[in-house]
């Protein structure tokens, strides 16, 4: 069987790709981008510069073979969005992941601009399935706790994408399940300060929960807290440490505890920790889902 490559062939990706309206902005580009990044280029028949632009585009989205979607909106038939995102002038081009809009530019650009702006968004997914397969592999390495197979996965894709924010995140990972906080510190420092990858913000939300932990025993603060269960700041002080050393779960146990009996002490300190430990240990974690139903269900019971 011969394979056909969706770059030279419109109608094999023709779904990668198509026209939005107001009426289907939502669903097209809203609750899609949930899924993967959308792209949506704000463009209008009369534009010269538009003619260029989206062209480029369109071989750029099909390039990345399915790592991102584009949606494009002529901002004279479908004026709403337009004016609520404040495009004005043309072409304008957002981003979105997550129902937010995350980048952007205007005007036509060079084609390598467009693609570093597709790589940047997809993760360097959409023009590399070696990287995909890498980044896939440091997971899973990191998963069975095998440091040395995932530093080398990690380590290959930066060799391949320097700016690779996942595997910039996850070598950083790898230096923190090492005991390496300092040299994870300045692995992580090669990710931009405003990244919105969740790796990058997970490791920078533990590296700040183990700045901020006591320096008291574990143990010690146990002690304390058996004694005097009411005890809020030695609790609180037992969740910073259990935090810092990787017991998520046990710090919101803890945290929890402050906030069914008292929710606005040291205002409302507990709570505000909480959120810093469902960061560092991934939004989607099942210790922040837990944490997050059970928070939910002290504050409205």
């Amino acid at each position: 069987m011969t394979l056909v490559d969706p770059t030279l062939d419109p109608n094999l990706s023709s779904d990668l790709i198509k026209e939005g309206t107001d009426a289907s902005f939502m669903t097209d580009v809203i609750e899609a981008s949930k899924h993967q990044p959308v792209i949506v280029d704000f463009w209008a028949t009369w534009c010269g510069p538009c003619r260029t632009l989206g062209p480029a585009l369109e071989k750029a989205v099909r390039a990345a073979k399915g790592a991102v979607k584009m949606v494009k909106i002529d901002v004279d038939a479908n004026p709403a969005y337009a004016g609520q995102l404040r495009v004005q002038s043309i072409p304008t081009v957002y981003a979105f992941v997550n129902g937010q809009p995350v980048d952007g530019f205007q005007g036509a650009i060079p084609d390598s601009q467009i693609k570093a702006f597709i790589d940047k968004l997809s993760g360097g997914q959409g023009g590399s399935t070696e990287t995909a397969q890498l980044l896939e592999l440091g997971e899973e390495s990191l998963g069975l706790n095998d440091l040395g197979g995932a530093a080398q996965a990690f380590a290959h894709v930066l060799q391949i994408e320097p700016e690779n924010e996942k595997a910039i995140a996850g070598m950083a990972r790898v230096y923190l399940a090492d005991g390496d906080r300092e040299q994870a510190v300045q692995t992580i420092a090669m990710a931009p300060l405003e990244s919105k990858e969740p790796t990058v913000q997970s490791v920078r939300a533990q590296l700040a929960l183990a700045a901020k932990a006591p320096t008291g025993a574990s143990a010690e603060l146990e002690n304390k807290v058996a004694a005097d269960p009411n005890d809020h700041q030695a609790r609180f002080d037992l969740a910073e440490a259990q935090s810092a050393a990787g017991d998520f779960k046990g710090a919101v146990d803890n945290l929890l505890h402050i906030i069914k009996i008292d929710r606005e002490w040291n205002e409302q300190a507990a709570r505000k920790q909480l959120l810093v430990i469902f960061e560092a240990a991934g939004l989607s974690s099942d210790v922040a889902k837990d944490g997050r139903r059970r928070l939910s269900s002290i504050l409205f019971s």
